[in-house]
């Protein structure tokens, strides 16, 4: 299972990466993987606001519909267009070209509540 050390993660399986006061997230290879094949994302529009843990869209795959949370809060900036033509990247690569939105943190000091990678790897090692 791929755990990028320079990401941050919540125990719900998204994953940040920070880039100044913009955090990009998406659902990280294990979630990907218990959700099997995703065939719709729902997100947001750009310019909604979105707060800490709350949820902000839904994933529906071929298993389960599960929802998005906000790992911080602020504006959503950016969303990944090419998930509503090719959701299945998601599945094909959840760190990079499977990314689902950008948010402009109002608080960067929320980042700390986050998982390393080594924190998250012990919530894996807890569920399996």
């Amino acid at each position: 299972m791929n755990v990028p050390k320079e990401l941050r993660y919540t125990k719900e399986h998204e994953w940040v990466r920070v880039r100044g006061q913009e955090a990009e997230v998406g659902i990280t290879d294990y979630a990907q993987g218990e959700l099997g094949d995703v065939i719709f994302v729902e997100l947001p529009a750009v310019g909604t606001r979105v707060s800490h843990m709350k949820p902000l869209g839904t994933i529906d795959a071929v298993k389960t519909v599960s929802d998005l949370f906000a790992p911080v809060s602020g504006e959503i900036v950016a969303v990944n267009t090419e998930l509503k033509e090719n959701p299945a990247l998601v599945n094909q690569s959840p760190y990079e070209r499977g990314w689902m939105v950008r948010i402009k943190m109002a608080a960067l000091a929320e980042t700390e509540s986050l998982l390393s990678a080594d924190g998250y790897e012990k919530v894996l090692g807890a569920i399996a």
